[in-house]
């Protein structure tokens, strides 16, 4: 009797349970009761539920995703452009955490913390030397504005710890990596991410440069993997006439929703290159390809990503977790959807695209890449055709040099060989380097040279770190490493990303083009299709 009772009660709550809900629904509702209360141990409903949500959304695009309350606190941070925190870059060197850059006009810039300084403590509690994780680290020196933080550094040069107590304060997190002049005519804009400050951070910067004299502008979205889709708006708006659309967005249960530009821009006229590469994604692909169709700017590099679809964030009130959703795709003004084409469900062929790519010969041959009729689309202006099928098509294709890229470069870079290997030498010689220069970057930037020395060590430490030294591999990529040393030191000496940029930039064939396009009016004016080819 009793085998037969439990059931029939749990039945008679199911069919009340899934009373007008489709049959799939009751399914999972009967699954769910079914091993809460007939399960023969107890059941984690927390972990089941996330892991089924999860499961679920698997199943669908590449991007629907569910995340706990700790990924979707990670994943908005850097957008929203602050943190509550103490306002350091910081890395770890043998098991110490290592000061890089001091942010400007942050806490710890105010106590009097240093570029080098090593953290020991943290409230009394040894972080050096303990093996500690990165992000139990940032815990630690994390927290709400206004609270305090008690650390104790070790200076080179001083013998006693040094103790520091600093007061948390919103950090800014910027989305402008570098901007200044290439040449006398022609400025430079970096931008890494779409947050919510980067419309502002990109006017401060363009009025800055108009006042030395810009009349052409280079924008690098290279690496940029997107972020808000209303900062990607907010830019294009800067340089697109009044009431042009921008981009559209429509799915299933989503109709049809235009963003057009709203007002005057800062730059609607002049010459405009934008640096695209297969890391641009999302919202970087918006404003390119909005520029593209509007034969407003070349765009210069390789095809982009190829990521077209919007996601909407539903949070859980319950427990600060978030769902993903896709629900719409993204769309040119001239009607290309920007996705790229994709198996349902989040398959590992999508992950492997790139890869794909390169094998395909595409990274180092525009002759590789191959559109069917159907998606060529002509622009709005002079009827240039532009094509669709996923990602944006720069107008001038700048191929991958591969000649210096080799298997010993990538592992001393992977294994952290190189980076390590720089902190320690700038630990050593900051000051050396500053008087050396006379505290001047310029100077630094055409007289510095990499010490032979530095390349020795590299070869030593590689070895130590089990990467087999190969005398025709270090031939073909010394002079990029070189390259790579001076930027990190540069970066870390005078505590600027931007002179990292400065100095990598020498070296970039997509900006060394942009330059050479700024230059020729005749070819730029070609590749716009305003005149004829």
């Amino acid at each position: 009797m009793k085998k037969i009772f439990i059931p029939a009660l749990v039945l008679c709550s199911w069919s009340i349970l899934s009373f007008g809900q489709s049959d799939a629904m009751k399914k999972l509702n009967i699954t769910m009761y079914a091993l809460n209360n007939l399960y023969v141990d107890k059941v984690d409903n927390d972990k089941l539920v996330e892991d089924a949500i999860s499961a679920l959304l698997e199943k669908l695009d590449p991007y629907s995703n569910y995340m706990n309350e700790d990924e979707a606190r990670e994943m908005n941070e850097p957008l929203q452009g602050n943190f509550d925190g103490i306002g350091i870059q910081f890395n770890m060197l043998t098991d110490t955490l290592y000061i890089a850059q001091v942010v400007a006009g942050g806490p710890s810039e105010k106590v009097g913390l240093l570029a080098g300084d090593r953290i020991i403590t943290v409230d009394d509690t040894l972080i050096a030397g303990v093996k500690m994780k990165n992000t139990d680290i940032m815990k630690r020196l994390r927290g709400m504005k206004g609270t305090q933080v008690k650390i104790q550094v070790l200076r080179s040069g001083v013998s006693d710890l040094i103790e520091f107590r600093i007061i948390r304060d919103k950090i800014p997190i910027y989305s402008m990596e570098a901007s200044y002049m290439a040449n006398e005519e022609t400025g430079y804009i970096r931008i890494s991410r779409f947050a919510g400050t980067t419309r502002e951070e990109f006017v401060k910067a363009f009025k800055d440069l108009q006042d030395q004299g810009m009349k052409h502008l280079i924008l690098d979205l290279q690496g940029n993997g997107g972020g808000y889709l209303n900062a990607a708006i907010e830019l294009s708006d800067e340089f697109l006439g009044e009431g042009k659309l921008i981009v559209y967005t429509e799915g299933l249960h989503q109709s049809r929703k235009n963003a057009n530009t709203q007002k005057k821009g800062l730059f609607e006229e002049g010459k405009l290159v934008v640096l695209i590469d297969e890391y641009s994604a999302s919202a970087s692909e918006i404003l390119s390809g909005a520029l593209q169709d509007w034969d407003r700017a070349v765009i210069v590099g390789r095809r982009s990503f190829g990521k077209g679809l919007v996601q909407q964030m539903i949070p859980f009130q319950i427990d600060g977790s978030m769902l993903r959703l896709t629900i719409s795709r993204y769309y040119t003004p001239t009607g290309r959807s920007i996705q790229k084409p994709y198996e349902k469900g989040n398959s590992a062929s999508y992950g492997q695209d790139l890869i794909n790519r390169y094998n395909r010969g595409e990274m180092v041959s525009a002759d590789s890449i191959h559109f069917p009729d159907s998606l060529k689309f002509s622009t709005l202006v002079s009827g240039r055709t532009v094509y669709g099928g996923g990602g944006i098509m720069p107008d001038y294709f700048v191929p991958i040099d591969t000649t210096r890229y080799t298997a010993w470069h990538r592992n001393v870079i992977a294994k952290g060989t190189l980076n390590k290997l720089n902190l320690n030498f700038v630990d050593r010689n900051r000051e050396v380097i500053k008087n050396a220069c006379h505290h001047s970057f310029e100077e630094y930037k055409a007289e510095y040279a990499v010490p032979e020395s530095l390349m020795q060590e590299l070869q030593e430490a590689a070895l130590s770190d089990s990467i087999k030294f190969d005398q025709e591999e270090y031939n073909r990529s010394e002079a990029l490493i070189k390259l790579q040393f001076k930027a990190l030191i540069a970066r870390d000496v005078f505590e600027k990303n931007e002179y990292y940029i400065r100095i990598i930039n020498e070296d970039n064939e997509s900006f060394k083009k942009a330059l050479t396009l700024l230059n020729d009016p005749e070819e730029y004016e070609k590749l716009l299709g305003k005149v004829d080819r």
